[in-house]
């Protein structure tokens, strides 16, 4: 099976970042494995973990017949790295950036609200800008999953990289429950459609 998408949820590998706002792209990428029912393994040479699902097939009014091929993957490198993963994943796989989703914390965003887009900037972002570093272009889709500002005069890295509390947890599997929702309806109904669904 071909893929027609490639979907990466950024992170930072190792049960040290387990749980961290950095990782709510990982988070996304786990729920989409559970719903379908498979698991990532590693893919040697690609410094990635990937798995292959079908999008379409139930819930959404396509026929199974219709479903999208859609590589789910995890980096294997640290954040700022990002983009070398990204890169050997998409060759392989024969990727375009407008089929390309890029799955992220944003603290600009309150915890709880998304925003989809495609193209733009890295915004700080060390993952976005090694992405559009290898790819020599910013033109893939980005689903933005706010996590809030830090209180106070807290180092933002050191908020990102902190673990959602546990009174916080509940609120953010829903949060990344959505944004799975978000991604599975950009590729079965498009951008432009998920955005009038999900943008807050």
């Amino acid at each position: 099976m071909s893929s027609s998408w490639l979907v990466i949820g950024l992170g930072n590998p190792g049960p040290r970042y387990d749980g961290t706002r950095h990782n709510v792209g990982v988070d996304v990428i786990t729920e989409l494995c559970r719903r379908a029912d498979e698991k990532l393994s590693s893919a040697r040479g690609k410094q990635a973990e990937l798995v292959r699902i079908r999008v379409g097939s139930a819930g959404f009014g396509v026929p199974a017949s219709d479903a999208q091929a859609v590589m789910l993957m995890r980096s294997r490198t640290y954040m700022n790295e990002s983009g070398i993963a990204v890169r050997k994943v998409a060759n392989f796989a024969g990727i375009t950036p407008d089929h390309l989703i890029v799955i992220h914390d944003e603290i600009d965003l309150d915890p709880g609200r998304l925003r989809l887009k495609q193209g733009g900037g890295d915004n700080g972002h060390n993952g976005l800008k090694s992405i559009r570093a290898h790819l020599h272009t910013g033109d893939f889709i980005r689903v933005r999953v706010g996590v809030g500002r830090p209180p106070g005069h807290q180092d933002p890295a050191d908020w990102v990289l902190a673990r959602v509390p546990a009174k916080q947890r509940a609120d953010m599997a829903v949060h990344v429950a959505v944004a799975a929702d978000a991604v599975e309806t950009i590729i079965t109904q498009g951008l432009t459609a998920a955005q009038n669904r999900f943008n807050s």
